[in-house]
């Protein structure tokens, strides 16, 4: 059995990004009606970063792809962190905010992907290597959805349309 003990790199890892995960959906929901949800976002946007950052913490001896998403990933959080919090939203940062966002999201749901093939057994079979279709079917069905999202966010949010800050 799998458990996640926060007391350890791995279990407080996975926590973050389990707890990121979860507030990215009502985050980009909120995104996608053109509100802000103060909360979410912030639990979001705190998780997130800490779950790339603790990333880097693992030992290793040559940059490896999760470390790529782990910086890529960074680098979009500190943008919608600026555009959140130093510049409020304003002008441009709006749209710059739904679109790093919901971006950071979609890398989080990358990783979730990768990581259920590894340790679930059913797709784990389906995808040993993680070469074979099924993988590669629900990582581009993912960023289908998450490109239509992130455009849909940009274009709702990032309009300026009447923010509602939500809860």
């Amino acid at each position: 059995m799998f458990v996640l003990d926060p007391t350890t790199l791995v279990g407080f890892h996975t926590w973050l990004s389990l707890i990121a995960i979860v507030a990215g959906f009502p985050m980009t929901a909120a995104l996608l009606k053109g509100h802000l949800s103060p909360r979410w976002n912030g639990i979001y946007l705190s998780t997130a970063f800490a779950c790339s950052a603790t990333g880097y913490a693992f030992p290793f001896d040559r940059v490896l792809p999760s470390h790529i998403v782990g910086a890529v990933s960074l680098v979009l959080i500190v943008l919608a962190g600026l555009a959140l919090y130093a510049f409020a939203l304003r002008d441009v940062w709006r749209r710059i905010y739904a679109i790093t966002a919901v971006l950071s999201f979609y890398l989080l749901i990358f990783v979730l992907i990768a990581q259920l093939f590894l340790k679930v057994n059913v797709l784990h079979d389906m995808a040993p290597t993680q070469s074979e279709p099924p993988f590669a079917i629900a990582q581009v069905l993912a960023l289908i959805v998450f490109l239509i999202l992130t455009l849909l966010a940009a274009r709702r949010f990032g309009a300026g349309v009447a923010v509602a800050r939500t809860a």
